[in-house]
Formats: structure tokens, C-alpha cells, sequence
């Protein structure tokens, strides 16, 4: 529903208790081979990585950096290259690498040449500034790493305590040699075969894990050399437990790390089609919309899922409909949601269609121009609400239903006067007109509404008391608890449907679908139509939030199996659920079901074009397979509702 970034998701609950905040761990990145870089040291050093590597050349009376003598240039000296760089930023930084930041870095220098002619070398010159590597004057002081042509482990002990050593596995180090390692550097063709793309083999993932739990033994963190280089191999190798990621693609995997919190999450027990998977943690800093700023989430158990029991007539009379929309919601999320779950009750439907979601004047939709397309049939403009281009009013399903003489319920996760919410009840030329859109609701279609937003009804620009002149035709309530049957018509502004998904509200929205068709299932033969949205799966995507792309598809899950159950026990009812577009063009790298693993990256923070899925179950559902545009969805329901039938069918009836 958003359509400006959102650069954080805020959560107003959290998962997990106590509520803690956390901050993501630091991400060890090692720049390989950094002077091949277009400007060396200053590229690495800005994506804050952990180390950054040169290899260094005693020529002459200088040390060069390159990788082979041929690349040696005279100009190219550690010292200009590294040194002098290093002592500038801890000038300008107070002392630390980065201003006001307790990470240190590390210079990893690689010698080309012998040791017995290149470190002293080194040495004597890192020796010239105290306080920038000498971390006994300086907490923060950058480490100096030696590797490549190292000399003999049993002489560590003669250079100074500031100097560290690049370690080896196979080498069997006492334990003042060990002291002196700083990590161990492996080559991974030692271990495996593997050229990034795909998964490990088993032969190999058992050499790549002995070699991690052989180093991890000795205290120290590992890094390997020589991998492959991409987000599929520094997600495996991260998963897998190596401390320091090994890159040339600095700035890539850089922010393939960044806030990696919300591109994945771990779970316990995650076994697929079984709907058990158990939540140890997610392993998110969720930062973001209205309040969740900064806490731990963790979910105690999987949602429960209903299995539908295809009790109705395929070809048999569509008496209700209710209509699920999952704003912002794709394929994607419903995997990643599934994958948590082990599996959901959206996907057990078994009528499967795929919708395209273009707007009138736009390759990428907004929530306005596809709210309207399902609501009534047409396109229309991004930002238009189920009016035309010209902006005359557009009837929409509620309306037709209206005609009918059915009842009709909208129930919204968010706030009411959004746009998919308002396309089935307003009218207007500009989606954030919320005083134009509730102004509708005066005409007393609607049945039922539920959401949040209880300052819409008061604090308006147009100076109405919009609440108070509702109340002679509904009865307004801010409390979900009050509405029942024995409430003929109402508006519920609750405002904990402004809230994100935490484990206390999750069945929230459930229970609000499970009101609403309690309240408009009043009188046989009559009808209903109940709209039904999801909106923060919208609001998370725009934040580039995994875990809450999740949590919030889970609590829409929740409400389809309502409406499963109803649909079941109804025998007429047909329930379809889809989404109005994707938000954020999630796409999962990689999971692992034994773990519960699930790494996602989002392409962008608003929405993209992608077709989406559409799940129909009940009499006429067949009706919704194939490929068509949204549009398709707002006819295919009023053909199966016939409005003119049942406008007849009333006229004989009060004829009687």
C-alpha cells in the first residue's frame, strides 16, 4: 500500500520475549587482492570490510605491491598505497578506522618475496606509527596479518607482539605460536570441487565443514581462498560457518551482507508438508514501520493450516464469495511463508490461475490502479481509485452485490481508507483523498468494515464528525470483541490493525474474517460478498524485510483457512485469493529444509510487474484457471454472482 520507500520496518510487538534489542553482527568481509581494485584501499575500506589483502614485493629498496613482479610499478608502494591511507582515516577518525565505530580492520599483507628479505622490511615501517597498529596504545588500532612467504612458526615470538600471522591448517603450532594467529587462510580447492553454482556435494560439504570445525577448535575464525565468488557461495560458505568471506567483488558482497537480518532467517525443526516447523530464531534487526525498531523476533510455533475438505459442488451456484487479497503479495512470499511453515493453506486450494497486473497508464502497477481493477472490472491510473481515466465513478463488486440485495463486508489489515480497501467502497481521483473516499461509506453499502484509522472518521480537512453520523446507520466500535450477529450493521475501527504481525496478533485478521462472515451469513438465501486484504505483506516488501514478509503472509494464511472452513461448511460459497502485485521482487537465493534456512534479496523497495498467482475453491472455481488480466477476476465473480438473477429472484419474492 505504501508508494514511497520505506528504508525501515518497524515492528510495534515483537516475536520473541523478553523484547531485547539487537544489532546485527559484523559480517567479516576480506578484500582479496584489494590493488586490483579501481581504487585501492578506499573502495574496501568504505564498505567497512573486515580485512583487506596486498601482496608485497622487497624490490630494491622499496616494498611494491602486485600480484606478480611483471605488475610491479615503482609507483605502487605498500606504504602509498595502504599505509599512508590508514594513518590519514585514524587521523580523521580519532584514533578508530571509522568514526565512532569499535570495528577494527585489518591489513592482511601477503609476502611475495622471502621473509627473511621482505618482513623486516614491513616491519620497520609499520613500527614508524605506534598508534594507529600497536593495539596497546590504541584499543582500535588496525592489525597487521602476515602471510604468504611467513617465516618459521618458532621465531613468531621475535617480531613484535603487533605483528600477527595468517595460520595453516596441517601445521601442528604450540600453544605461544597459536597465540600469535590471528585466523587460519585455507585454500579451498583443498576441500572441494564446487564452482558456486548449485549446492555443494556431499563429499565436498563433509571436507569444507572438518576443515571449519577443525579450525574452530582451535579458537580461531577460518577463512578460505580461492572460491567461487557470488551470493550463492558467500551465502553457503556463511551458512555453512566460515567467519571471514573471501571476495574480489567488494561493493557486491558488501551489500549482499548489509542488513543481513532481513534477507534471512534460521528455524529448528523444519520439515516440509507437515506444518510443524518450529521457530528458534529469526535472525533479524527489523527496523522499519511505526514502532519495531531494532528488536529480536523468534516464533514459538507454526500457524496451524486447514486442510479443505471439497465439500460443494463444482458446477453448483455461487451464493457468496469471498475475495482474499494479499496486498504486495507473490509467489516468493508465499514460498518463503511456506518454507517456515512447512505448508499453508492458500496452497492447498486447487484451483491455480495466474493474473496480470498493469494499470491503464503504467507497466508497474500501484495498489490504487489494481484495488480498482479487481473491484470493478476496468483499468484505470495509478493513484485513481474505481473512477475512469477521466475520473467518472466506476461501480464495483459491492456495488453490483448491493443490487442483488447481498450483504457486504470489507476487512482490512491496515487502515481503511487504503487504496484496496476503499476500491470497494469509494470513489476518487487521488488515492491519499481519504476524506473524498470515506465520505462512501454515508451510502451505507457496506455491511461490515474493519481496520484501523479512527482519526479519518474525526480529524478530517473537510471539518465533518464523520463518526458521529455513521452512528445513525452502523454501530461504530473501536473493539474487534464487539462485533457479532446480533449486529446488523457495522464499522470496527480497531486500531491494533495498525500494527505489525507479532505471535499475540497473528490471529488477528482471522479472527476478523471469522466476524465478518458470522455477520453477513444472516439470512438465508440472500448472500454475501466479503473482501478480505492482507495490506502489511505490502508494507514489509517495501521495507525489504524477509521476516516480515513472512509473518504478515502467515497471518493472512490464517484468515484463508477461515474462510476455507466457512466455504466447507457452506457448501455455496466460492473463495478466491490472490494479490494485487508484489512488492519489493523478492527473489529466495537459497534454504536449507533441515535447518530452516531461507535467504531472500529484494530488487527493488516498490512494486513490480509480475503476474501473480490466483487460488479459487468452491462451486465455479474451475472458472479461474488460465492465464488473463486482473481485471478478469471482478468479472468472473459477478457473472457467477448474477446480480440481475438475483435482483429478480427478490422482486418475486417481495411479490408474494
Amino acid at each position: 500500500m505504501l508508494t514511497r520507500y520505506l528504508l525501515v520496518w518497524i515492528c510495534l510487538s515483537c516475536w520473541a520475549l523478553p523484547q531485547v534489542a539487537a544489532q546485527q553482527e559484523r559480517i567479516l568481509i576480506h578484500a582479496h587482492n584489494d590493488y586490483h581494485q579501481r581504487v585501492p584501499f578506499y573502495q574496501a575500506y568504505a564498505q567497512q570490510v573486515y580485512a583487506i589483502e596486498a601482496d608485497v614485493f622487497a624490490e630494491g629498496g622499496a616494498l611494491l605491491v602486485g600480484h606478480d613482479r611483471e605488475e610491479l610499478h615503482p609507483s605502487q608502494t605498500l606504504e602509498a598505497l595502504y599505509i599512508n591511507p590508514l594513518v590519514h582515516v585514524f587521523a580523521s577518525n580519532g584514533g578508530r578506522a571509522w568514526a565512532a565505530s569499535e570495528n577494527r580492520l585489518v591489513l592482511l599483507i601477503d609476502l611475495k618475496s622471502p621473509a627473511a628479505t621482505t618482513l623486516h622490511r614491513v616491519v620497520t615501517l609499520i613500527a614508524k606509527y605506534p598508534d594507529v597498529f600497536d593495539e596497546t596504545l590504541n584499543p582500535y588500532a588496525a592489525t597487521v596479518v602476515i602471510s604468504g612467504a611467513m617465516p618459521n612458526p618458532a621465531t613468531f615470538a621475535d617480531f613484535p607482539h603487533y605483528i600477527r600471522f595468517d595460520g595453516r591448517l596441517g601445521v601442528d603450532y604450540t600453544e605461544e605460536e597459536l597465540e600469535r594467529i590471528e585466523f587460519v587462510s585455507a585454500p579451498f580447492s583443498d576441500y572441494a570441487r564446487w564452482n558456486g553454482k548449485g549446492a555443494l556435494t556431499d563429499q565436498d560439504r563433509k571436507q569444507v565443514s572438518t576443515a571449519i570445525d577443525k579450525v574452530h577448535r582451535l579458537g580461531k575464525r577460518i577463512r578460505f581462498w580461492g572460491t567461487p565468488d557470488g551470493l550463492t557461495t558467500w551465502n553457503t560458505l556463511y551458512e555453512m560457518g566460515v567467519d571471514i568471506i573471501n571476495t574480489d567483488q567488494i561493493e557486491r558482497c558488501a551489500a549482499f551482507f548489509s542488513d543481513f537480518g532481513r534477507k534471512r532467517f534460521s528455524l529448528q525443526h523444519a520439515i516440509p508438508g507437515n506444518g510443524t516447523a518450529r521457530a528458534e530464531r529469526l535472525d533479524a534487526t527489523t527496523r522499519g514501520f511505526r514502532g519495531f525498531e531494532g528488536k529480536e523476533m523468534a516464533l514459538s510455533a507454526a500457524v496451524p493450516i486447514y486442510k479443505p475438505q471439497r465439500k460443494f459442488d463444482r458446477h453448483g451456484r455461487v451464493e457468496n464469495v469471498i475475495l482474499l487479497i494479499g496486498d504486495g503479495m507473490g509467489l516468493a512470499q508465499l514460498q518463503a511463508a511456506y518454507a517456515f511453515n512447512g505448508t499453508l493453506s492458500t496452497l492447498l486450494m486447487p484451483t491455480i490461475g495466474l493474473q496480470e497486473t498493469s494499470s491503464l497508464d503504467a507497466y508497474t502497477t500501484d495498489s490504487a490502479g489494481a484495488g480498482s481493477a479487481l473491484a470493478t472490472g476496468k483499468k484505470t491510473k495509478n493513484r485513481h481509485i474505481s473512477v475512469d481515466s477521466l475520473g467518472q465513478v466506476q461501480p464495483s463488486i459491492t456495488d453490483y452485490a448491493k443490487e442483488g440485495g447481498m450483504f457486504c463486508g470489507v476487512v482490512t489489515a491496515g487502515n481503511v481508507a487504503d487504496a484496496t480497501p476503499a476500491a470497494f467502497y469509494g470513489h476518487a481521483v487521488e488515492r491519499d483523498d481519504s476524506d473524498a473516499l470515506t465520505a462512501y461509506l454515508t451510502d451505507g453499502k457496506l455491511d461490515v468494515l474493519v481496520g484501523s484509522g479512527r482519526h479519518l472518521f474525526s480529524q478530517r480537512k473537510d471539518g465533518r464528525e464523520l463518526w458521529s453520523e455513521l452512528s445513525s446507520q452502523y454501530r461504530m466500535m473501536t473493539d474487534l470483541g464487539k462485533l457479532d450477529k446480533r449486529v446488523e450493521k457495522a464499522i470496527c475501527i480497531d486500531e491494533r490493525f495498525g500494527e505489525a504481525v507479532s505471535e499475540k496478533n497473528m490471529g488477528l485478521l482471522a479472527d476478523a474474517t471469522r466476524r465478518a462472515i458470522g455477520n453477513l451469513d444472516r439470512a438465508e438465501g440472500k448472500g454475501f460478498f466479503l473482501m478480505v486484504e492482507g495490506a502489511k505483506i505490502d508494507y514489509a516488501g517495501h521495507a525489504n524485510s524477509l521476516p516480515g514478509s513472512i509473518m504478515e503472509t502467515l497471518s493472512f494464511d490464517l484468515a484463508v483457512a477461515e474462510a476455507l472452513k466457512f466455504a466447507d461448511e457452506d457448501g455455496h460459497t466460492l473463495v478466491v485469493v490472490t494479490g494485487d502485485h508484489e512488492t519489493g521482487g523478492l527473489t529466495l537465493i537459497d534454504g536449507r529444509w533441515e535447518k530452516g534456512q531461507i535467504t531472500g534479496l529484494y530488487v527493488t523497495d516498490d512494486h513490480t510487474p509480475i503476474m501473480l498467482p490466483v487460488f479459487a475453491y468452491g462451486p465455479q472455481s474451475d472458472e479461474f484457471k488460465g492465464v488473463y488480466p486482473n481485471t478478469a477476476i471482478f468479472h468472473t465473480i459477478v457473472r457467477l454472482l448474477d446480480p440481475s438473477r438475483r435482483i429478480a429472484e427478490n422482486k418475486l419474492l417481495g411479490n408474494r
